[in-house]
């Protein structure tokens, strides 16, 4: 009994190393040959000054937009931090 837990407890920690190694390879190594990308860039058209009580979900439908657009024309945004009067893009074109 007790090499079968020996054994179990092996496989196990062997997978987890073997997951960690090739997530931080394909971290490292990632080839990115612009297949499906284009090299443009987002104008912001509009923006919304952020009001007491927002949240980025609320701003998103109230200008209809999915949640995936509104975050792409809002990359960095932390969601979770709004400040008032902060400016959103909520329109925009890309060049």
């Amino acid at each position: 009994m007790a090499k079968a837990s020996l054994l179990l407890n092996l496989v196990l920690v062997l997978s987890l190393v073997l997951f960690t190694i090739s997530f931080a390879e394909g971290r490292l190594f990632h080839l990115d040959f612009g297949i499906g990308k284009a090299d443009s860039t987002l104008e912001c058209n509009s923006a919304h000054g952020v009001e007491e009580g927002d949240t980025c979900f609320d701003v998103a439908k109230a200008f209809n937009l999915t949640t995936e657009v509104f975050n792409e024309m809002n990359p960095n945004l932390n969601c979770t931090s709004l400040f008032v009067g902060q400016w959103l893009c909520v329109a925009g074109e890309v060049n």
